[in-house]
C-alpha cells in the first residue's frame, strides 16, 4: 500500500529504509498525547470554517474511538505506517472514511511531533514532581524520630564531627526541594505551543492557534514557526534535570550501601529491598541502592546524546530530530521507578541508633570543640589548633581517645584546661552546641523540619 505522503514517489521504500527510518516501536508512547492535539486541532479547524463542521464532529468521533481502543490495548500499530501520526491518521481514515484525511489540515507532522512532546513531558514531569516530593516526605519520617541520633560526619571520608542524623538525612530533603523547583521551574518552558507553525514557516489556512493552546492547557504560544518545530530545548531542560536528580538518587544510594555494610552497621535495609547470594547463604546485599547507582548513568548518557545530535542540526526540522524521543522516554521511566523504590526504602530502613552512637566514642571528631574550648579561655585560635594535633597525635601514639585522657595529660599541652573539658567533649555537648541557623544542634534540626513541612504543604497546595 502506497504511502499517506507517496504521491511524489515512483518506488516503494526499501525494506531496509523503512525499517530503520520508522519509529513507531517507541513513540507509539504519544499515542494519547497525538490524538489529543488532533483533538484540538480539528475543533479548531471546525470553529474556523476551515472545513465543514459536519466533518470536524466525524474526525471528532473517530478520534475518540480509537483512543478508546488505545486505553483498552486493542491497536496494533505497523512499521509500515512510519510513526504514531501516520498509524493514527492511517487507523483514522480506515475507520471513518476519506474524510479521514482533511485532519492533517494545516498542519505538519514536525509541529505534530513538537506538541506531543510538550504534552507528554508537561504530564511526566508533574507526576515525578509528586513522587520527588514522596521521596521528601519519607526523609522527613525518618529525620523525625531521629533528632537526638548521633552518627559521625564526613568530610573526605574520614571522620569529622559529630552530627544528628536527622541532620545528614535532611540534606538529601533540601536537594530534592530544589530538584522539585527545577522541575517547577522547567514547566514554564514545556508550556509553549508548537502546533500551527507547520512544517516551518506557518500555514495559509486562517488558524486559531490561541484557541488550540486553551484547549490544551498552554500558557505561551511559540511566536516563531521555524523556533516552534526545531526546538528541543525543553527536552535537554527536562533531560538536564532529570541527571540531577539521579545524581542525588545516587549519592544517597551511595550511602545507604556504605551504612549497610558490616564495616558499619548503621543502618539495616528492609529484606523486601535486598536480595541474597546464590552461593553464600549469609549475604544480604543491597542490590535496589546499587541499581540506582548505576541506573544514574543511562541518564547522563541520555543528556550527552541528545545535545550531540542538536549541536550541529540547521534550521528548521532534521530527521536527526527523530532520536530525542528514546532517550526521553528513558529518563522518564528510570526516575519513575527509581523514586518510587527510593521512597519506601527510606521509611522501612531500620537504624541502629546505639551502634552509630558507639562509633562515636572511637574517633576524633570533637577535637575542633577542644581547640573552641581553648579559644574562649583566650588562646588565638591557630595557636589552638596546634595544641589539638598535638594532643591528638599523643593520644594516637598511646592508643588513646579524647574523653580517655586524664586532666593531667591535658594540663601538659596546656594550663587552660579544667575539668569541664569533659562535658565539652561529650558527643551530645558537641551537637548541642553548633546552635548557628542552619547548623546541628537538636534546636535547629527541628527548626529545619518544621520548615520543610511548611514548603511541603505550600509548594503542595
Amino acid at each position: 500500500m502506497s504511502k499517506l505522503w507517496g504521491g511524489r514517489f515512483t518506488k516503494e521504500t526499501n525494506k531496509l529504509v523503512e525499517e530503520f527510518t520508522a519509529s513507531i516501536s517507541f513513540d507509539q508512547k504519544l499515542a494519547i498525547e497525538d490524538i489529543e492535539g488532533s483533538l484540538a486541532h480539528v475543533q479548531m479547524l471546525g470553529a474556523c470554517n476551515i472545513i465543514p463542521l459536519e466533518d470536524a464532529e466525524t474526525i471528532k468521533e473517530g478520534l475518540l474511538s480509537i483512543k478508546e481502543q488505545v486505553e483498552k490495548g486493542e491497536i496494533e500499530f505497523s512499521i509500515e505506517h512510519e510513526d504514531i501520526h501516520m498509524n493514527i491518521e492511517k487507523l483514522l481514515i480506515d475507520n471513518i472514511g476519506p474524510v479521514g484525511g482533511k485532519l492533517h489540515t494545516g498542519r505538519s507532522r514536525n509541529d505534530q511531533v513538537a506538541t506531543d512532546m510538550h504534552l507528554y513531558l508537561k504530564n511526566k514531569t508533574k507526576e515525578i514532581i509528586q513522587l520527588v516530593q514522596d521521596v521528601q516526605h519519607s526523609i522527613l519520617t525518618q529525620a523525625k524520630v531521629n533528632i537526638d541520633t548521633l552518627i559521625p560526619g564526613y568530610t573526605h571520608l574520614q571522620r569529622a564531627q559529630p552530627v544528628s542524623f536527622a541532620h545528614h538525612l535532611m540534606a538529601y530533603f533540601w536537594m530534592f526541594e530544589r530538584d522539585k523547583e527545577r522541575l517547577q521551574d522547567s514547566l514554564k518552558r514545556v508550556n509553549w505551543l508548537p502546533l500551527g507553525a507547520g512544517a516551518l514557516a506557518g500555514t495559509t489556512f486562517p488558524i486559531d492557534r490561541a484557541k488550540v493552546a486553551k484547549q490544551l492547557g498552554f500558557e505561551t504560544i511559540y511566536p516563531n514557526s521555524m523556533d516552534a518545530v526545531s526546538d528541543r530545548d525543553f527536552i535537554v531542560e527536562f533531560l538536564s534535570i532529570g541527571a540531577l536528580i539521579m545524581t542525588h538518587i545516587s549519592r544517597l544510594s551511595e550511602e545507604l550501601v556504605i551504612w549497610s555494610s558490616q564495616e558499619f552497621q548503621f543502618i539495616e535495609l528492609d529484606d523486601s529491598f535486598c536480595t541474597g547470594s546464590s552461593i553464600m547463604p549469609q549475604k544480604k546485599n543491597p542490590d535496589v541502592p546499587e541499581l540506582l547507582r548505576a541506573k544514574t548513568g543511562r541518564t547522563y548518557g541520555n543528556l550527552i546524546g541528545l545535545l550531540t545530535v542538536l549541536k550541529g542540526l540547521p534550521l528548521a526540522y532534521n530527521k536527526d530530530m527523530q532520536e530525542d524521543k528514546e532517550g526521553m522516554f528513558d529518563t522518564v521511566e528510570t526516575l519513575e521507578g527509581s523514586l518510587q523504590l527510593l521512597a519506601p526504602m527510606i521509611e522501612t530502613m531500620t537504624v541502629k541508633k546505639e551502634i552509630m552512637r558507639k562509633a562515636l566514642n572511637q574517633d576524633f571528631s570533637n577535637a575542633t570543640d577542644i581547640a573552641d574550648y581553648l579559644v574562649t579561655k583566650g588562646l588565638p585560635f591557630r595557636d589552638a589548633h596546634e595544641v589539638i594535633g598535638k594532643i591528638v597525635l599523643y593520644s594516637i601514639q598511646n592508643g588513646k581517645y579524647l574523653l580517655d585522657l586524664s586532666l593531667d595529660e591535658y594540663q601538659q599541652f596546656s594550663a587552660l584546661f579544667e575539668s569541664d573539658i569533659y562535658v565539652i567533649l561529650s558527643p551530645e555537648h558537641v551537637v548541642s552546641a553548633r546552635n548557628s541557623y542552619g547548623g546541628t544542634s537538636p534546636f535547629q534540626v527541628k527548626e529545619q523540619i518544621k520548615l520543610a513541612e511548611e514548603t511541603l504543604f505550600i509548594k503542595s497546595k
